[in-house]
């Protein structure tokens, strides 16, 4: 039974993704004269329509929302499987390896360096649709931070659970927030917000909610990441 439904989803999914090329029209025109080219119409909604500052960010998280989904999607991937692979893998030592204690300095400059870090991640996604930057970016930003902590203190601990929480959260608000504009405009990732007045913090339609989403998801990820690294332990063959 299990066989069956397998070939009868792929036999489905291959079905749409086959019509979807046949409906692109390889080798014919894809401008019609009198028409603007793709990346002048993705300009000009973006300041008229969307009312985003930041055309990138636009064109990433609404115009080729897909792309975005796609990436987040494949860094969840990996993750996992790193993750998988590390838990199993043997530790030599038999406990969690440290190279060198931290000095007072470091610990103490940690301690002031790691709540502003975690701010500036916060602020390059939260303003992503104004200045350059976005949830990847902030991402990163945040989980350097715990990797600061993790590398200053021997004992310094993050939660799994959170991690995976927070991660889960943000993937479904950005899957969520997708399938509320296909249900509202026809299109996944069409903006149903008011899109706010061009330049202010309240602007851009669902824009900022996206990025924002991407960016607790991309700081979990990484931060778990991190941290398996650095902290997990091995399942000895003794």
């Amino acid at each position: 039974m299990k066989k069956v439904l397998v070939i009868l989803l792929l036999a489905t999914l291959g079905y749409y993704v086959a019509g979807t090329y046949f409906d692109i029209g390889f080798g014919q025109p894809h401008f019609i004269k009198g028409l603007l080219p793709v990346k002048d119409i993705y300009l000009a909604q973006t300041v008229k329509s969307l009312k985003v500052s930041n055309a990138v960010t636009s064109i990433v998280v609404n115009f080729r929302g897909f792309d975005t989904l796609g990436e987040v999607t494949v860094l969840f991937l990996a993750v996992t499987a790193l993750g998988s692979i590390l838990y199993k893998k043997m530790n030599v030592l038999g406990e969690r390896s440290v190279l060198f204690s931290s000095s007072s300095i470091v610990t103490s400059g940690s301690k002031l360096l790691f709540p502003a870090i975690i701010l500036l991640g916060f602020y390059v996604f939260i303003h992503g649709h104004l200045s350059p930057g976005g949830g990847f970016q902030g991402g990163v930003i945040i989980a350097s931070g715990f990797l600061l902590m993790l590398l200053a203190y021997e004992n310094y601990s993050v939660s799994h659970t959170a991690l995976s929480v927070v991660e889960s959260l943000a993937g479904i608000t950005f899957a969520g927030v997708g399938l509320l504009g296909f249900m509202h405009g026809g299109t996944f990732l069409q903006n149903f917000l008011p899109t706010g007045v061009l330049n202010h913090l309240f602007s851009g339609g669902i824009i900022p909610i996206i990025y924002i989403a991407v960016g607790f998801k991309v700081g979990a990820e990484l931060t778990g990441v991190i941290y398996t690294v650095l902290h997990e332990k091995g399942e000895s063959n003794g």
